[in-house]
């Protein structure tokens, strides 16, 4: 039940989280001068790290519910293999994200 909510949930956020970057990029590189809304926005480390951290855990959660449809019984191990692995992989990309800011 966690991961069916945490998926539809975290689907909405990315929608809702990409169209920010594209719209504050949007005027970050239309307009001549640049609003002070969008530079800070665009530019919000916090926003780039859930995006990261997002992106992770909703694509391996579905990689698991896609191995589920296809017959893997071991709901359990699944959940906990692709929740590691998200976190590994999510830790993984902070670090880069930090090295390049």
């Amino acid at each position: 039940m966690f991961i069916w909510l945490f998926h539809r949930i975290s689907g909405v956020a990315l929608v809702a989280l990409i169209g920010i970057k594209i719209l504050s990029g949007y005027f970050l590189f239309t307009k001549e001068e640049k609003p002070d809304w969008a530079l800070s926005l665009h530019r919000q480390p916090i926003l780039d790290v859930l995006l990261l951290v997002l992106f992770t855990f909703h694509s391996a959660y579905g990689l698991r519910t896609m191995l589920i449809d296809f017959g893997c019984r071991k709901e359990k191990a699944l959940f906990w293999g692709f929740t590691i692995a998200a976190a590994l992989i999510s830790v993984i990309l902070i670090i880069l994200y930090a090295n390049t800011h």
